[in-house]
């Protein structure tokens, strides 16, 4: 009788362990999947897709900067959306889903920054300044900024909230020159575009889209420029579901080859 009574529940506890350790497995194997997509791998690699969202004036810079990384880093992709800093606050603010976010300007990361929406600290890693776009023909004979003011120039400038408009709007007071812009783009690229498609005399774009430009515009340089100049912060997106992602690539875009692309475009250093 002692026997049975001492040997029934170590049977009983037997099976049961039995039977945990059959569902044991799909648990453990569900819960560690979605973790080891956004890991890097054995040997250090990071792998993933990524949404950056960038201000127009990066590109042309980003764009090759994305490919770079993606050729280094075998099973990465880098996906690009640009518009102007306002705006990528705005969309990020109303939850779009970036993971990474490289602005004009300090003012439009700091609005992230006090929501709180950003992972860590923003990163400066270039600077821009302006310069006046024309026509190659220069048909308003522009030669300086104050020219900009003189009657019947058609000039093309961005709007206040844009980090380009910022700057045009501190330019002007620095050189008490009062412009009336006959359009407020959103973006740089739509200030340029302006004046590539000949509805504007000139405009207010910086000095690496110009650059960019090539041949479909003439850059026209002036000295109130270093009144006004953009620093360009890049970080990571707080809810982004790739940060080993997010941070290689910012670490490629403030690392020595990054710097060396941005100052090819024509960017400053940080």
């Amino acid at each position: 009788m002692s026997t049975l009574k001492h040997g029934t529940p170590v049977i009983i506890t037997a099976a049961l362990m039995l039977g945990l350790a059959a569902c044991a497995p799909a648990t453990t194997s569900t819960a560690t999947q979605p973790a080891a997509s956004h890991s890097p791998d054995a040997a250090g690699q990071v792998s993933g897709t990524i949404m950056v969202f960038a201000a127009a004036s990066l590109k042309a810079t980003f764009t090759q900067l994305a490919s770079d990384f993606e050729a280094k880093n075998p099973g990465t992709k880098i996906v690009l959306s640009f518009a102007g800093s306002s705006d990528l606050v705005t969309q990020i603010t109303q939850g779009a889903p970036a993971d990474v976010v490289a602005s004009a300007d300090t003012k439009n990361m700091t609005k992230l920054a006090e929501a709180k929406l950003l992972d860590g600290t923003a990163k400066n890693f270039a600077t821009n300044v302006l310069e006046i776009a024309v026509p190659p023909s220069n048909p308003a004979s522009i030669a300086s900024f104050a020219d900009l003011a003189k009657p019947g120039v058609k000039v093309v400038v961005c709007a206040s909230q844009v980090p380009c408009g910022a700057a045009a709007d501190t330019v002007e007071k620095a050189a008490g020159v009062t412009l009336s812009p006959v359009s407020e783009e959103s973006s740089v690229t739509d200030v340029l575009g302006k004046v590539t498609s000949g509805e504007a005399d000139a405009g207010l774009v910086y000095v690496t889209d110009v650059k960019g430009a090539g041949g479909k515009v003439k850059g026209i340089p002036f000295d109130e420029s270093g009144k006004a100049v953009n620093t360009y912060p890049i970080a990571t997106v707080g809810s982004s579901r790739n940060k080993e992602l997010a941070a290689a690539f910012i670490a490629m875009v403030t690392g020595a080859d990054g710097q060396k692309t941005l100052r090819a475009a024509g960017f400053g250093a940080p």
